[in-house]
């Protein structure tokens, strides 16, 4: 059996769970249940805290693991990334009282403090920094109030909460991060495995499936060579002779969040029947 982590519960589980349903595996029911076997696809899940799955895969005694890029940088396990998701994204900032840090230069000798301590940590020794990085289990924004830190590093959405405290986000972003595939360096070694490649089909085949749909349009044949340049589609697309002189039917891939745009051009060519259909599952 290929062994799998995800995660038992917080942002990342639910989304987690229902893309493996979609790439055709079986999920739990029951948020109690820890250990799932999906023996048709020589599977068994594990459900585990986000934060240790890297550790367990990178040991080993996992194979693959569903977490965010965030905690596996954290974590310093000996696993690395192999898929992104789309899903679960964040940014990483340092910030501040207003006027006190401009640049990453300006954290030298700072007390900062963060509940992603290693990821801090490995940020500042890229860029030559010596900080003093102070490691909480969260509501870092009130640790420059309190008196324990100067700067703090956390996950910032709109920094509305940040405002709320006094504080400013300064220097560039630590990381951007998201949900991701991980597996042990020493699996990426052990050469192919027809498990994992099938899981990486599948994963990426919901990915396109969610960024793409299904466009089917007729247009005279005198237009198409401008039809297609609004649809050049992933390989190309393809086109049928209409029961109509002079007309052919398209269908084609198009981008999910450009879908009314083209619609919108291809209607102002000439074309008509435009039909939109989306796409459960596909293999690139």
């Amino acid at each position: 059996m290929l062994r799998i982590a995800v995660p038992n519960k917080g942002s990342l589980s639910e989304r987690s769970t229902q893309m493996l349903v979609e790439a055709g595996y079986r999920q739990r029911r029951d948020p109690k249940e820890l250990v799932l076997t999906d023996a048709e696809n020589e599977v068994e899940f594990f459900y585990l805290r986000p934060r240790d799955i890297a550790v367990y895969v990178g040991s080993g005694d996992l194979d693959l693991g569903v977490t965010g890029r965030d905690l596996l940088l954290d974590s310093g396990a000996d696993a690395v990334e192999m898929l992104a998701l789309g899903f679960g994204r964040s940014t990483f900032r340092f910030a501040a009282r207003p006027g006190t840090v401009g640049s990453v230069a300006d954290l030298a000798g700072r007390r900062i403090a963060t509940s992603y301590a290693g990821l801090v940590r490995a940020h500042l020794a890229e860029h030559g920094i010596t900080a003093e990085v102070i490691r909480l289990d969260g509501a870092v924004e009130t640790a420059i109030r309190l008196g324990v830190a100067d700067v703090i590093a956390d996950v910032v959405e709109t920094g509305a909460t940040l405002r709320q405290q006094g504080l400013e986000i300064v220097a560039e972003p630590i990381l951007r991060s998201e949900a991701v595939v991980i597996r042990g360096k020493g699996r990426a070694e052990t050469g192919a495995d027809h498990r994992i490649d099938q899981l990486t089909r599948r994963l990426n085949g919901v990915l396109v499936a969610r960024r793409y749909v299904m466009l089917a349009y007729d247009v005279e044949l005198a237009r198409l060579d401008e039809a297609v340049s609004l649809t050049p589609g992933i390989e190309g697309p393809t086109i049928s002779p209409l029961h109509k002189d002079g007309w052919v039917a398209v269908q084609a891939m198009v981008p999910r969040d450009d879908t009314n745009r083209i619609m919108d051009s291809l209607y102002d060519l000439g074309a008509r029947a435009i039909i939109v259909t989306s796409i459960h599952a596909c293999r690139l």
